[in-house]
């Protein structure tokens, strides 16, 4: 059976401990915190080695910034790194697996005007290279992982499918550098996100699950058996953390992922 997870955002309370009572009477297994910039994270670390210490389980951290590790600019870019270092040593430091994160989120997108991005391809390979290398070092350092988010092609233009994840996770070469895997991005971008779930096995380290349009799982049209089944034919034994957004009444949409998500097969 996989285990559950909820990002921290969508739980009611106002401390972590709160939330944790209310996510492990609605079945889930773990909360996946959100980690924003200006060193925020950093500065919660007190907040959270008490939560630890009170018995939150909080395994997985998923990036929430206004920019990141592959920025046009070299000044925000830099900032990204910084800040992903903090929030790697931060994890490590309340015992969790590892940092989500993509290479950008708003920045360009090939499908939009004016369609040509001010980088080269090849230009935007050199920036994701050095941005996994440097960031994946710093997490085999720190005994955590950075999971790689591929994102649809309006929000990203550089990696969209899990195969792009793969090439360049095998270019670095480090052990610390996994892809987590994202059903809403699939859904638009993998032709067959049960085949891509297969062929990228080996890279495979986290999942975060909404529903084709964004909703909580259950909400949409995705076919989670088939998705389910996949992580369940490649030996996945992580969480199925909830990004998304609510639909209906909150709390019973919350309430309704964990028991959706078994039925479906996890």
């Amino acid at each position: 059976m996989l285990k559950t997870a909820c990002q921290e955002q969508l739980l009611p309370g106002d401390t972590l401990q709160e939330k944790w009572a209310f996510a492990q009477d609605a079945g889930y297994d773990a909360v996946e915190l959100r980690s924003k910039g200006d060193f925020h994270f950093r500065d919660r670390l007190p907040e959270l080695k008490q939560a630890l210490a009170d018995g939150v389980v909080m395994p997985t951290v998923c990036v929430e910034m206004l920019h990141f590790f592959a920025a046009f600019d070299d000044d925000l870019r830099r900032d990204a790194i910084e800040q992903m270092k903090s929030q790697l040593s931060v994890a490590a430091e309340i015992g969790a697996l590892g940092v989500q994160t993509p290479a950008s989120y708003g920045m360009f997108s090939r499908r939009l005007p004016p369609f040509e991005p001010p980088r080269t391809e090849e230009q935007d390979r050199e920036v994701l290279l050095a941005g996994l290398t440097e960031l994946g070092e710093h997490a085999r350092q720190e005994g955590v992982t950075l999971y790689l988010e591929s994102l649809n092609r309006y929000e990203d233009h550089m990696v969209n499918r899990l195969d792009q994840a793969v090439d360049l996770i095998r270019a670095v070469g480090l052990d610390s550098v996994r892809i987590g895997i994202d059903s809403y991005h699939m859904n638009i971008e993998e032709a067959d996100p049960s085949a891509s779930i297969l062929a990228a096995a080996p890279y495979i380290g986290h999942a975060q699950v909404s529903d084709s349009n964004r909703f909580q799982p259950g909400a949409g049209h995705l076919d989670w058996p088939a998705w389910i089944g996949a992580l369940h034919s490649i030996g996945y034994d992580g969480y199925l953390a909830a990004e998304c957004r609510l639909t209906g009444d909150p709390l019973a949409a919350v309430r309704s992922i964990p028991s959706f998500l078994r039925r479906s097969g996890a």
